[in-house]
């Protein structure tokens, strides 16, 4: 799967897949053959950072 290259478009993305259908980042990665460091050290760039409890990027 390709991921949006806009870091602001990939947030909401992510945090909308998580919304609606994953229980966690692992498990989106899991299903897309994702690696989540490359998402998380994108959106870290950005000063966002992956909260497990909440399931989203904040």
């Amino acid at each position: 799967m390709q991921l949006p290259q806009d870091p602001v478009i990939l947030l909401s993305y992510i945090n909308t897949q998580l919304r609606d259908f994953y229980s966690s980042l692992e498990e989106l990665c899991s299903t897309f053959e994702l690696q989540p460091e490359e998402i998380i050290q994108k959106l870290n760039q950005m000063g966002y950072f992956y909260d497990a409890s909440l399931n989203k990027f904040v």
